[in-house]
């Protein structure tokens, strides 16, 4: 198997995990966290029942509210401004807790769903700017000041993989490794591989691409020869450097791929 065939099955084992709903079923549940819920003493003959119960201060203001709606209770706390910073609550899909700043910004969010758990870390704006997952294994993730996903830490069931990603939110890089092998692959703006690096433990190899996906250039460190072979604009070699055990030798081959010079 190829670098670039590994990393590609370590990139759809890491899009499976990535379709995991942890984010969006996180942010999806803040609506739930400021609405009504029963509360109730142990002993029958001593409860109070209610849809709701809110706590004010000495100034009238609301400072605390246990409510339920929809089946999905909640619990909110407020600053002396009235200004909901911490909401707690546990819907159909998991429990939830949001942390908001003092200008009613998300900027923590932790949930639980039975596919897994999120922790998602937002900026003064509420962009999210760092998020971690853990469903079949955990991904950190990192966001510029849009949103836009920036770089991504997993760990697969192959090994870990390393994304980094452009503005548009575009792989360009891409470090993954397993059990036989580690491999780093480059991407351009189209996301072509345009060159692969990899090591096993018997070879190390380089291989340079062009912007149609064709070899231009390869070479290979392993332990009893190493070589490195040009190809021309069709793909088809047209240079190679051997070095074996047997001493040195180049080969040069025309567009047919007829040898036409070898050395010695």
């Amino acid at each position: 198997m190829s670098t670039e065939e590994r990393l590609e099955k370590l990139e759809r084992e890491l899009t499976r995990e990535k379709r995991r709903t942890l984010y969006c079923l996180t942010a999806g549940a803040v609506t739930i966290l400021v609405m009504a819920l029963v509360m109730g003493a142990c002993a029958p003959d001593n409860e109070v029942r209610a849809r709701s119960f809110v706590l004010l201060d000495k100034d009238g203001k609301t400072r605390a509210m246990l409510c339920i709606d929809k089946n999905a209770p909640g619990l909110a706390l407020f600053d002396e401004n009235s200004k909901l910073r911490i909401a707690l609550g546990a819907t159909k899909d998991g429990p939830v807790l949001n942390l908001l700043d003092e200008n009613g910004k998300f900027r923590v969010s932790l949930g639980a769903t039975k596919d897994g758990s999120c922790l998602l870390l937002c900026d003064e704006k509420g962009t999210s700017r760092a998020g971690l997952t853990m469903a079949d294994g955990p991904n950190l993730h990192l966001f510029d000041e849009n949103g836009m996903c920036r770089a991504g830490l997993d760990m697969t069931k192959e090994g870990p993989v390393l994304n980094l990603l452009d503005e548009n939110a575009k792989t360009r890089a891409r470090l993954g490794g397993s059990k036989d092998m580690m491999g780093l692959a480059l991407y351009d703006q189209s996301g072509k591989t345009r060159a692969s690096l990899g090591a096993t433990k018997d070879a190390t190899f380089l291989s340079m691409l062009d912007e149609n996906g064709k070899p231009s250039a390869g070479l290979v460190g392993a332990k009893n020869a190493s070589f490195l072979k040009l190809f021309d604009e069709n793909g088809k070699p047209r240079a190679a450097l051997d070095m074996a055990k047997t001493g040195p030798s180049l080969s040069l081959w025309d567009e047919n791929g007829k040898l036409i010079r070898p050395i010695p």
